[in-house]
């Protein structure tokens, strides 16, 4: 660590050397590199160069989102200003692609188009305040919103809307790069071959638990970042001993194969979750790829209730068995799943052995979710009548249909 504070306006080889490597990954449009310490770091820096770069204000965000918890990015984060301050007049805000739950759902004929012609609404909307677009700000998978996977050709053709209106894309990278989907390096690949972003912002798996983060951008933009004298300073982003640490990340993911391990534990993670979906009608959608997995517990399958209380419950309930997960979605009725990227098969049937057997447990803690009414062709209640057990608000999960107890 003796070299930890080398002042990186004084350049290192390792910081060449790192941005090489991640260059090999990216576009080749995407050749400049700012390092900095952490994801809000990062995303904050991306805001500052859309609005120098295209000297416009207003942002285009998905509802629920979060890219940090700077002001800035509170700004832009639906998920904690509409609990603080409420909406800034320069944040505009596109109706999230999701399409188990959202406005446009598994049957539409083509929800890509439909989702990306909301956010050509938005713009026009912008417009007719008399105001200009600086950037459209996406997670390439929203997580914070629910494990969402954005149908394939979304992000192209908002891509295409927002640069004619003189913006630029923004994806932020920084739950889902460096191989969680397993199948790509970067989330936004899946989008296809054709698609670029002209940010993209990476961070918490980046260091392996060190602070490090970047930001990825164009010359183009770069240069008129610079352009205005104001040099851009980081003390510690881009310091020999983090590049060092990204690198030897970057080896690891390589040499243990974590991408194709993320494909094929993920697979099976998935695949064992869908199991589990026939068996337990409270599991109302099951959805992800590589080891970006979400679980939506719903208290009817038809109405798609979320089922909030459920879903804690089951996060508690993991919990005891020393299995760390948590909620996510706006009404926290799904359950995520990102574990590291060295999660085996083995650990992938733990999770989905406990989860069938907390769905399938008669845990005393349940039974306050469920109602106890007396057989009305009975003799009045005495101790030894049957009860009538009525499912509530678990939806089923826990408990089969009317059962017969004895008190």
């Amino acid at each position: 660590m003796e070299l930890l504070n080398a002042n990186s306006r004084f350049l290192h080889d390792n910081i060449v050397q790192y941005a090489d490597r991640l260059a090999a990954t990216l576009p080749d449009k995407l050749r400049v590199f700012y390092f900095v310490n952490s994801g809000s770091e990062a995303n904050d820096l991306a805001l500052r160069l859309a609005h120098q770069y295209t000297q416009h204000e207003d942002v285009i965000v998905l509802d629920h989102a979060y890219h940090g918890h700077l002001t800035s990015l509170i700004d832009i984060s639906p998920y904690k200003f509409q609990k603080l301050t409420g909406q800034k007049e320069w944040v505009h805000v596109a109706p999230i692609p999701d399409i188990y739950r959202g406005i446009f759902r598994e049957d539409h004929p083509n929800p890509a188009q439909a989702y990306a012609d909301t956010v050509k609404d938005v713009i026009d909307k912008v417009h007719q305040k008399g105001r200009k677009v600086s950037a459209f700000f996406s997670e390439s998978l929203p997580s914070v919103g629910g494990q969402i996977l954005l149908p394939k050709g979304y992000s192209t053709k908002v891509a295409e809307y927002v640069r004619s209106a003189g913006g630029v894309f923004v994806a932020d990278e920084v739950q889902t790069g460096f191989g969680r989907v397993g199948s790509h390096f970067w989330a936004f690949q899946l989008q296809g071959d054709d698609f670029s972003p002209d940010i993209v912002t990476m961070g918490k798996p980046m260091g392996n638990g060190h602070p490090l983060s970047c930001v990825a951008t164009t010359a183009e933009i770069a240069g008129a970042f610079t352009a205005n004298g104001v040099e851009y300073f980081n003390t510690f982003g881009g310091n020999p001993v983090s590049c060092a640490i990204g690198l030897a990340v970057l080896d690891v993911i390589e040499k243990e194969d974590l991408r194709g391990n993320s494909s094929r534990v993920g697979g099976h993670l998935l695949d064992r979750l869908r199991q589990l979906q026939t068996k337990h009608p409270i599991i109302g959608d099951v959805r992800g790829v590589g080891l970006f997995v979400g679980l939506e517990m719903v208290t009817d399958k038809e109405q798609r209730t979320p089922a909030t209380d459920a879903a804690a419950q089951v996060v508690r309930r993991l919990k005891e068995e020393y299995i760390c997960v948590s909620t996510d979605g706006p009404w926290e009725n799904i359950v995520k799943f990102k574990p590291p990227m060295c999660f085996s098969m083995e650990d992938a049937d733990l999770v989905a052995d406990r989860i069938h057997h907390i769905l399938t447990e008669r845990h005393p803690s349940v039974w306050h979710d469920f109602n106890l009414t007396q057989d009305r062709t009975s003799n009045p209640f005495n101790s030894t009548k049957q009860l009538t057990v009525t499912k509530t608000a678990l939806g089923g999960g826990f408990i089969n249909d009317n059962k017969r107890i004895h008190v």
